[in-house]
């Protein structure tokens, strides 16, 4: 009789132990988004993007990028950053122009591209580079523009053109500078 008392005296705390256990093992979801959830964060991240736009089955601009974050609220923004390449191709299928940054954003509510830091443009045919700090590309009708300081180089002929800002098409075959300045060579 003394036995199976203290069989049930260390019985009794024993289950009670075990059953504290199993129902002190629930997560509570709000408490853990609390925690772990940072606004801030990307939605999407993506290593070595690449991105083909094609129109009738007509390759028109291939995006790559080193490093992606796609963030959809409150804007529908893509990030490119550590470096991104825009190829734009020609109606013949060859790329003719080229658009390399360090950074990136793709406006997907206004459908403009934004670059910055070490800004190149370069059209194929005519060898001929555009610097500046920043670029805004349109999406909708081919435009690239600045309001900030620009240089204009070709091949073999040094500085063609200077000035602040400037407006040209994706092909960068013809451009406008929006106050030259200094002597302009063509």
């Amino acid at each position: 009789m003394m036995q199976s008392r203290i069989k049930i005296y260390f019985g009794v705390p024993a289950v009670i132990f075990m059953a504290g256990i199993l129902f002190s093992c629930v997560n509570d979801m709000d408490a853990i988004e609390k925690v772990t959830y940072d606004e801030g964060a990307p939605d999407e991240v993506t290593q070595n993007l690449k991105i083909i736009y094609t129109d009738s089955g007509y390759a028109q601009v291939r995006i790559k990028a080193t490093l992606a974050e796609t963030v959809k609220k409150p804007k529908h923004i893509t990030r490119l950053k550590d470096g991104l390449r825009v190829d734009f191709f020609n109606d013949t299928g060859g790329v003719s122009s080229t658009l390399t940054a360090i950074y990136g954003e793709v406006n997907y509510n206004t459908g403009l591209m934004f670059v910055r830091d070490s800004v190149v443009l370069y059209n194929y045919e005519k060898e001929q580079y555009l610097e500046t700090e920043e670029l805004f590309y349109n999406q909708t009708d081919s435009t690239i523009f600045t309001k900030k300081y620009c240089v204009i180089k070709k091949k073999g002929k040094g500085i063609t053109g200077r000035g602040m800002g400037i407006t040209t098409k994706q092909t960068f075959d013809s451009y406008k500078i929006t106050k030259p300045e200094g002597k302009l060579d063509n």
